[in-house]
């Protein structure tokens, strides 16, 4: 496995897989082909279905220097290598010079056939959650002890980098109000649902509440083109944030603590982009949203200084009960149902842990194995239900107001 830094990417929404990766993707075809003075890029399969409600044309406008540039949506072709696959054309005086096809694998990383991959060292001897487990027992060794001993030497920092953009990103989620961009009119409510407190409220719904607005702040921030944390990916970027800054304010606890949990949630993503997949557009929202929860179950776990084999219950049930999560977004739009999925998904990350406190020795089922059929189920989905606005709440939302 490589190091969590991959799990944990800094920078501009609204989606890891369909503005970050071609993004990234642009500017290397840019950087190699510089010499071009206009481009054409032909979108296939999920990116073309829906990137224009992910801005993917304004992504790679922008790595190629917003140099003329032709934005093809193939939604036709389908013998492709991969759901978010790109073939880019370059040209000097109308002659085609140059081509590439690239494809966006999730989390912001993407793959160039025909070129060696992108040059990485991996950072850690195993790959499945039990090698981990097994390794850290027979040491008397926590997760996040593990990360410090195989990762990069400032992978604490690094974190810390990553802890204070994600305190940022909910600051300003909070403090902002207004509709989103993208034509179906969806209100920012983060700062309303921070602000609703009622003078009879218990301390559960209080917990609830706040956890969703600094889960909302976060959503939003992500759709309004804010800067965010991959965790794993942008569209599920508001789970961790969201847990880990209620129960760091709800404990006073110090943020070496939510270090450590950083770290655990990071070797939790790792172990499902390494040996299944985080891409909406390859498995469904269950890889989003349910390496997210699973993500925050397992820092929450360690937050709370529980052991190996509780932080392994409460990330097994919180991706088990995220299986079969389809990925519908309303007119390709990291809006609906995703700012809501993400306090959902925080709050079923928080019970997850409360079971795991109570029920981790009745486990029958492995960490491993929930991955391993999480992955199962994403390719067994039907495409109209994997990040392309043909299926599900996409098929069906009717815009309201416009229908008399």
């Amino acid at each position: 496995m490589y190091s969590i830094k991959d799990i944990y990417k800094i920078g501009k929404g609204p989606s890891s897989s369909h503005t970050m990766g071609p993004l990234k993707a642009s500017r290397f075809f840019y950087e190699k082909n510089n010499n071009c003075d206009s481009f054409k890029v032909i979108l296939y399969g999920s990116l073309a279905k829906t990137g224009k409600g992910h801005h993917t044309d304004l992504a790679i406008k922008e790595g190629l220097c917003n140099i003329k540039t032709e934005i093809v949506y193939d939604t036709t072709t389908t013998n492709v290598p991969h759901e978010n696959t790109m073939d880019f054309y370059g040209y000097v005086d109308s002659v085609q010079t140059c081509y590439m096809r690239a494809i966006s694998v999730g989390g912001g990383d993407i793959e160039i056939i025909g070129t060696e991959a992108e040059e990485k060292l991996e950072k850690y001897r195993h790959k499945h959650f039990s090698e981990i487990a097994d390794y850290c027992k027979s040491r008397n060794m926590r997760i996040s002890d593990y990360v410090y001993e195989f990762d990069d030497p400032d992978i604490k920092e690094y974190l810390k980098k990553v802890w204070q953009v994600m305190q940022d990103c909910i600051k300003s989620g909070l403090s902002t109000r207004g509709i989103l961009e993208g034509g179906i009119g969806v209100e920012r409510r983060a700062q309303a649902l921070f602000n609703s407190k009622h003078v009879d409220e218990s301390p559960s719904v209080a917990e609830n509440r706040i956890v969703c607005a600094y889960a909302f702040a976060v959503g939003e921030e992500n759709a309004d083109f804010g800067t965010v944390v991959t965790a794993p990916t942008c569209g599920a970027c508001s789970v961790v944030p969201a847990v880990l800054k209620y129960y760091s304010e709800k404990r006073n606890i110090p943020e070496n603590k939510i270090i450590d949990a950083l770290a655990v949630a990071g070797i939790i993503g790792n172990v499902v982009k390494t040996n299944a997949s985080i891409s909406g557009a390859e498995c469904g929202c269950q890889a989003e949203m349910g390496t997210a929860s699973s993500m925050a179950a397992g820092a929450l776990c360690e937050l709370l200084d529980m052991g190996i084999d509780q932080i392994e219950y409460a990330a097994e049930v919180s991706m088990e009960h995220q299986l079969g999560l389809t990925c519908d977004p309303i007119k390709g739009l990291v809006q609906i149902p995703c700012i809501e999925r993400g306090a959902v998904s925080a709050m079923k990350a928080i019970n997850a842990m409360t079971l795991a406190n109570f029920l981790s020795d009745s486990g029958k089922l492995s960490f491993d194995q929930v991955v391993d059929t999480m992955y199962k189920t994403g390719k067994d989905m039907n495409s109209r239900y994997r990040e392309t606005s043909e299926g599900g709440l996409a098929d069906l939302f009717v815009f309201r107001n416009t229908i008399k």
